[in-house]
């Protein structure tokens, strides 16, 4: 091994997979003779870190078709640096394939990365993922173990195309669906955009949960400078992946672990770059997880605080014009944040080992039609606004720049439904009666009413109002909504009407006022009223009565906590394993 740089404080004696190698024992013997018989020689795994590369692929996820090839880079890397690599595949969540929602296993993997981590002689790891959920459960997971990571976003597909059009997938998806409820497209024009929507690997190319998670890993300092915007399949991607593999063996030389980046002021710093960049409203709920792992305070309302003066810069769909291979042409997540110098905290360490401030000190903007300057954002005030009132105490939120301003403030009616299945067979009859300016609530889709709270949040319009010209309303629910998705839609309502909230005995006809300047939204219904509906009220039957379904069930935080289980955020430390 080359000699050690002056930075370096960890010996080969303080390396962890030594207390499986080193000693000269019956178990280590075994561990070593094991080694042999997968073709390994001592000189290659002994007295060099060894480096966990957790892999989120199968054959089911479409945004990690290409991690194979990154797999053998990142390898590549790591024998570069001295280290011995290992892959250990983990679960992996595919948003598009999963069901109810990848959001209801995002736990599981956290868990199974911090066990994996903490059971197997690995002094690293680097962490493979990109879509939605496997970027927050790796890292919740990373975090709890406490060891040397680094993270390596999957990166965002090549854009769609139709015919002359450029398509954002989500975004376009939701666009062209209402055009052909309305009966303004036939079947034909359908398939030419299923066919051109995804042309490969990697994650949505707008600016959904995918690649607002990958800015936020980045911002908070888990990713090398620039990782996370690269296109899955450009060549940059390679070389990202290799360069990942050398770093990680650096920073367990260093002891450069979570716990020393994700500081308090970094979340602070991911929330800005969040908010500038109009990202997905997932992000609080992932970011709330984050910080309760690493043991930071982060409640709701510093989204709020950190929206109200930080502008949208970023033009990207569906708040804005551009796809991600425009924002890696522009710069990327280092020129954003060059532009936001004066609302950040540019001391706080990164993997790279450097600083914030110094990972941008060079960043440029190529384009400024993609990032904006800052004096001229697409809006004033930051992407998600966070709202309470007596129809969400607990908190709910709402991305106005992908609304349209005549709904921002708006009292209707309300048309209410108890299931997804419920919504599904009454939305497009018209003897409901459906009006433009009703309100559209959807209740029993919260983290223990769906359960996992899928992203059922983006209520369709009703076809007839469709076919009258309308494209937007107003909609309320506990769920989610995909991060590529647009509209007036207040989300992740607290406490979820599962629970007996609120949300649980609002009725068809009730009158609800949103005030998205004033952060309110209320149940227009005398409190008496509410107290005499919610004595009568009964909360559904549970949907598992064993298995990991009823552990979710029984342990699971509400949305304005991060919906992490109560028994997984920080605490003391979970002892080493015995090595007997």
């Amino acid at each position: 091994m080359a000699a050690a740089p002056e930075y370096r404080r960890n010996s080969i004696g303080d390396l962890r997979s030594q207390r499986w190698f080193a000693p000269d024992d019956l178990r280590s013997f075994g561990h070593r003779s094991r080694l042999r018989q997968m073709g390994y020689s001592a000189e290659e795994a002994e007295g060099r870190p060894v480096i966990a590369i957790l892999n989120a692929w199968n054959d089911f996820n479409q945004c990690h078709t290409h991690f194979p090839q990154r797999v053998q880079e990142v390898k590549r890397g790591v024998w570069q640096a001295g280290g011995f690599p290992v892959e250990i595949p983990v679960l992996s969540l595919s948003e598009m394939f999963m069901k109810p929602t990848a959001m209801l296993y995002r736990n599981l993997l956290a868990l199974e990365t911090e066990e994996v981590l903490r059971s197997h002689p690995v002094d690293g790891a680097v962490l493979m993922g990109g879509c939605d959920k496997t970027v927050p459960g790796l890292m919740m997971g990373a975090i709890s173990a406490d060891l040397p990571a680094i993270f390596l976003p999957a990166g965002p597909m090549l854009a769609g195309r139709f015919r002359t059009e450029r398509l954002g997938s989500g975004t376009d998806v939701w666009k062209y669906w209402a055009e052909r409820q309305a009966g303004c497209l036939d079947a034909c024009v359908w398939r030419h955009l299923e066919e051109g929507i995804a042309r490969s690997a990697g994650t949505c190319m707008t600016m959904g949960t995918a690649s607002t998670m990958a800015a936020i890993a980045e911002t908070l300092g888990m990713t090398l400078p620039g990782a996370a915007a690269i296109p899955a399949v450009h060549s940059a991607h390679s070389r990202m992946a290799a360069a990942c593999g050398r770093r990680i063996v650096d920073m367990v030389w260093e002891d450069l672990r979570p716990t020393k980046i994700l500081t308090a002021t970094a979340f602070d710093n991911a929330i800005v770059a969040d908010m500038a960049l109009a990202g997905s409203t997932n992000a609080i709920i992932h970011l709330l997880a984050l910080a309760g792992r690493a043991g930071v305070s982060l409640p709701l309302e510093r989204f709020d605080v950190i929206s109200r003066t930080t502008p949208v810069i970023a033009n990207l769909r569906p708040a804005g014009e551009f796809l991600m291979e425009d924002f890696y042409d522009a710069g990327g997540v280092p020129a954003l944040l060059s532009r936001l110098r004066s609302l950040l905290s540019l001391d706080c360490l990164t993997v790279s080992g450097k600083t914030l401030g110094e990972s941008i000190a060079d960043a440029e903007v190529i384009d400024e039609r993609v990032i904006l300057p800052f004096d001229s954002p697409l809006s004033r005030a930051g992407g998600t606004f966070v709202l309470r009132g007596s129809l969400a105490p607990g908190g709910c939120v709402i991305k106005p720049t992908a609304a349209e301003a005549r709904l921002l403030q708006h009292t209707g009616r309300a048309i209410v439904f108890d299931s997804y299945p419920d919504m599904k067979i009454r939305i497009d009859d018209p003897a409901e009666g459906i009006r433009a300016d009703d309100i559209l609530v959807l209740r029993n889709a919260g983290p223990i009413g769906a359960p996992g709270m899928p992203e059922w949040g983006m209520l369709p319009i009703p076809k007839p109002l469709l076919e009258q010209g309308v494209r937007d309303m107003v909609r309320i629910s506990d769920a989610r909504m995909s991060g590529t998705s647009y509209g007036t839609c207040v989300l992740h309502v607290a406490p979820e009407a599962a629970l007996g909230g609120p949300l649980a005995v609002v009725q068809t006809g009730d009158s609800i006022r949103l005030d998205v300047e004033a952060r309110r939204i209320d149940l227009l219904v005398d409190e008496a009223e509410v107290a005499r509906r919610l004595d009568g009220w009964s909360p559904p039957s549970a949907r598992y009565s064993r298995g990991y379904g009823r552990l979710f069930l029984d342990q699971t935080t509400q949305a304005d906590h991060g919906c992490d289980f109560r028994f997984l955020e920080r605490g003391g430390p979970t002892p080493e394993p015995d090595i007997f």
